[in-house]
């Protein structure tokens, strides 16, 4: 029962690690369509001030923390066993 149990478990987990993985892709895709549009927009109507950036940048940021939640620091070279490897680095020269 037990073992069951912890199947089940583990696939609620997987399950919600692909749903949050789709949803930032599905973020990702909407900044991906929506800031060429803002962008037009501003270079149409107001071309003498660049306002876009802060669009692009705010929520260029928003987005860097979403795929930083989803996948973590492993990507950036910071994960669990960064330490460990960096001194095991540093101990071999």
């Amino acid at each position: 029962m037990d073992i069951e149990f912890t199947n089940q478990q583990r696939y609620y987990k997987a399950q919600k690690r692909v749903k949050d993985i789709k949803g930032f892709y599905i973020h990702l895709t909407i900044y991906c369509f929506i800031i060429p549009i803002i962008i037009f927009i501003n270079l149409e109507f107001v071309p003498h001030f660049h306002w876009f950036w802060f669009s692009v940048f705010g929520w260029g940021m928003g987005l860097f923390f979403h795929w930083l939640g989803i996948f973590g620091f492993g990507l950036l070279g910071l994960g669990k066993n960064w330490e460990d490897k960096k001194i095991k680095e540093y101990m071999n020269e």
